[in-house]
């Protein structure tokens, strides 16, 4: 029987055909697929002709089609929809694709035709794209080890080989400890609950089969089980649980994972002559190097600090108030913050989730895609991997522009958090190619029959993954190597960060924010009191993140700690850490900083975005009207269409005429008086 994999997609819009595709048939089509690839990079330095362009950095673009077709499908649903097969062929896969990617990079006659095509560049006659291509595969090869030879080239393969499968083994304890704990809740332990909690806190408890309501460690249920419990214990069971992810011992225990991880960074970036990991990774970045990086985080970190600690204090006696000696815990904040927030901004999350429906608040997400871009969204029937996902055509001026994929419910099988990714990226090379988005979150599922409600968090959530989904939709390249987000990481979150700011448009949520029960919109009142809160409690917001971004940095800007808890324990007392507050990841689940290399050293790459994304947003507020035409034809233009085909200043430089400072991040985080 032909692989469904292997096979043409005669599916709608060649969706990935899931209803055929078995678990089973993923490991030989990789394998065939790593044939075809390795076949196909024979061809290439076997040419007799001389090196071009052409028969060399395109043929290199090409050269993984069939795989990239086949792991787009297979990494897509396994991080949203796991089990033991497909955590199993993630192991499998992890060396197999390591050893690959060191074959590629260390073929020395591939490398030599790169090279001569890059010496030859001046009299090529390519364009900037093309310029822009050469360079960057240039680049990836040099850093990925293509000049060291011998015993280093050696040693280097076997560190890369080695972090693929640690990387995976961390996302996979991380998951097994989000799945296997749950607290029940019973009697007097549902006391202060809203009934949106209960009813989330009951359908988790159907889906472990439990009995009755009960507790995870969903971000989207134990958030507010932490806001709104009346029980103080059960609040502290429950943030410990939350706080000890891959860090309670045995099988699934990820702090040896990173202690190794972070010896290996160091010593891959010393085999490719680097002072340290954060200088290696940082070399690619708009930042540049860590001083800077430092120099940003510390700018915000004060004025964040100060607001916190004042907050602390106000929480504090609110504690002591109701009877309780001692300090503000971690387990308290959410709680008496939520108080806080009701007294100084007469709002109640409770009041507020009905007015926020799931399907409203993509409705609201793609209303603004289609004043500011002209898209528009048709939902579609198409073979999906979960029940769960939905689909839909994107069309603009009745072209088609993209299929788009959301998975929004927390579930069992589905990693914490909330991501997009690209199923298939857009290119023209080897054929128009429209790409097939996915987003995934982790709200929480409702009762049967009733809709989906999400807090403001989650609201924001939603529109920041569709502002990714947009950098890969609206991306009008040629080559796939620089297509969508393969652009700079602390350029990727500007496009994701700056669509937040439609949702606290009011005219969006006049119009979308509409009653679950009632069907009313929401009331003036009420939107007022929303837009005044956008930046209530943002000194914690900014420390738990500013802490874990510090973290990250201090891991990997000099020697490797051999205990990173103790290393991490060290930063927090060196900076301040306010006792109330804790890290937003700690080591032991911070999987953008240890489920791969994407976010390592980069974990500030959010702040060093929402310096751009503030001042960009303001270029349409400067205008008077969020959705002026104009400036949302420059956005398209000069950032969301060019993906990497242009170095991330420029661009910003194109849209904006500048770069920004950090004072309107501060301004809109509430922070600029306490600067």
């Amino acid at each position: 029987m032909t692989n469904p994999l292997l096979s043409d997609w005669t599916t709608p819009f060649e969706l990935p055909p899931f209803d055929l595709i078995s678990d089973d048939d993923y490991s030989p089509a990789v394998d065939a697929a790593l044939a075809e690839a390795r076949a196909n990079i024979a061809e290439i330095t076997a040419n007799a002709g001389a090196p071009t362009f052409g028969n060399t950095i395109e043929a290199l673009e090409l050269a993984e089609e069939t795989l990239s077709r086949v792991l787009g499908a297979f990494y897509g649903m396994a991080g949203a929809d796991s089990n033991e097969k497909r955590e199993a062929l993630q192991r499998e896969f992890a060396p197999k694709l390591s050893a690959y990617g060191s074959e590629v990079s260390e073929n020395k006659e591939l490398f030599a035709r790169i090279e001569a095509v890059w010496d030859a560049r001046d009299d090529l006659d390519l364009t900037d794209e093309q310029q822009r291509v050469l360079m960057l595969t240039r680049r990836g090869f040099v850093r990925s080890g293509a000049q060291l030879e011998g015993a280093e080239a050696d040693a280097l393969r076997e560190v890369k080989s080695r972090l693929s499968v640690l990387g995976t083994e961390f996302t996979q304890n991380l998951l097994a400890d989000e799945r296997e704990w749950f607290l029940k809740l019973e009697g007097d332990d549902l006391a202060g609950l809203p009934d949106f909690v209960i009813a989330t806190a009951k359908a988790a408890g159907e889906e472990k089969d439990a009995g009755g309501p009960v507790v995870t460690l969903s971000r989207s249920l134990i958030v507010p089980f932490l806001q709104f419990s009346e029980r103080r214990d059960l609040r502290q069971k429950a943030y410990e649980a939350w706080a000890a992810r891959g860090a309670n011992g045995g099988k699934t225990d990820n702090r040896g994972i990173a202690a190794e991880t972070l010896k290996l960074r160091e010593k891959r970036a010393g085999l490719l002559g680097y002072d340290s990991f954060a200088d290696f990774k940082l070399e690619t970045e708009m930042a540049g190097t860590p001083k800077a990086v430092r120099e940003l985080l510390m700018r915000v970190w004060e004025p964040a600090k100060a607001a916190a600690e004042s907050d602390a204090e106000v929480l504090k006696r609110m504690l002591h108030a109701d009877g309780w000696d001692g300090p503000l815990e971690a387990w308290d904040w959410r709680f008496y913050s939520e108080k806080r927030r009701k007294e100084l901004h007469d709002l109640d999350e409770a009041e507020l989730k009905p007015y926020l429906q799931l399907d409203r608040m993509i409705d609201a997400a793609f209303a603004c895609a289609n004043r500011l871009f002209g898209l528009e969204f048709a939902p579609i029937e198409g073979p999906v991997y979960h029940p769960d996902v939905r689909l839909w055509d994107v069309t603009r001026d009745g072209a088609h522009v993209a299929v788009f994929m959301g998975d929004y419910f927390a579930r069992g099988s589905k990693r914490s958090g909330a991501w997009c990714t690209a199923m298939r990226s857009q290119k023209r090379l080897g054929g128009d190619e429209r790409p097939l988005v996915l987003n995934v979150c982790n709200f929480a599922k409702p009762e049967a029959g009733k809709p989906a409600l999400l807090s403001y968090d989650d609201a924001r959530t939603l529109f920041h993954e569709f502002g990714h989904a947009l950098h890969q939709m609206l991306s009008d390249v040629t080559y796939e190597s620089i297509s969508g987000t393969s652009v700079a990481r602390d350029f990727v979150e500007l496009p994701s960060q700056l669509y937040e700011h439609w949702l606290e448009v009011p005219e969006v949520l006049s119009e979308f924010a509409i009653h679950a029960d009632t069907g009313e919109p929401m009331p003036e009142d009420l939107l007022q009191r929303v837009l005044a809160a956008t930046t209530y409690d943002m000194g914690f917001q900014t420390v738990e993140y500013v802490a874990s971004a510090l973290v990250d940095l201090g891991f990997h800007d000099g020697p490797a700690p051999a205990d990173p808890m103790q290393k991490q324990a060290e930063i927090l007392e060196d900076i301040g850490m306010p006792h109330a507050i804790r890290m937003r990841h700690a080591t032991p689940h911070f999987a953008h900083v240890f489920a791969g290399d994407g976010y390592s050293s980069g974990y500030y790459s959010y702040m060093w975005s929402e310096v751009m994304d503030a001042d960009a947003f303001a270029a349409f507020e400067e205008t008077g009207d969020p959705f002026d035409p104009g400036v949302a034809k420059l956005l398209e233009e000069t950032v969301l269409s060019s993906g990497g085909s242009v170095d991330a200043a420029e661009l910003y430089t194109a849209f904006r005429g500048r770069l920004p400072g950090v004072e309107a991040l501060l301004k809109g985080r509430g922070l600029d008086k306490a600067a």
